[in-house]
């Protein structure tokens, strides 16, 4: 079709046509500076979301394994011991106290580690309730601020 259109008008037309197509080096050098403009203002702002999103991963696991906790404790009458950790909400202690009534599906799948690939830190008795329940955050040590502060259960 677009063959048929230029040969109607001739083989000047068809030059034409293609002189016409393209940017020029200026158009595409000011493309390119306004998009390097904005990648310099969004990119920083997006690299600085997965930070916060380890946060909030962390503060949603704290909860759901204080729930888990709470189910054990309803469920035996006791939260698990520092022996037996975690991991009681997993498989079925054997170390004294032993659960009356654990439940045989557990009360987790598995005890996540935190966003950083570390242990969550459990102290029962805790310091700040009747267990304490936290991440040491982005730099995998107690205190901190910002991404690197404690994430910790007693704060909720």
């Amino acid at each position: 079709m677009i063959k048929n259109r230029l040969r109607r008008r001739g083989p000047d037309a068809a030059n034409s046509v293609h002189a016409e197509q393209g940017f020029t080096l200026i158009e595409i050098m000011v493309v390119v500076v306004i998009l390097g403009i904005l990648a310099a203002m969004v990119v920083p702002k997006i690299l600085s979301r997965p930070d916060q999103a380890k946060v909030t991963v962390a503060r949603a696991d704290i909860e759901a394994i204080s729930q888990a906790l709470e189910l054990f404790r309803l469920d035996n009458g006791f939260y698990p011991t520092l022996d037996q950790g975690l991991e009681a909400l997993t498989q079925k202690p054997s170390s004294p106290p032993e659960p009356r009534n654990w439940n045989p599906e557990g009360y987790l799948k598995k005890v996540p580690l935190d966003p950083w690939g570390n242990p969550y830190m459990y102290l029962q008795p805790g310091n700040h309730g009747k267990y304490d329940l936290y991440s040491f955050g982005a730099n995998g040590r107690e205190g901190g601020e910002g991404l690197d502060a404690d994430i910790v259960n007693w704060d909720n």
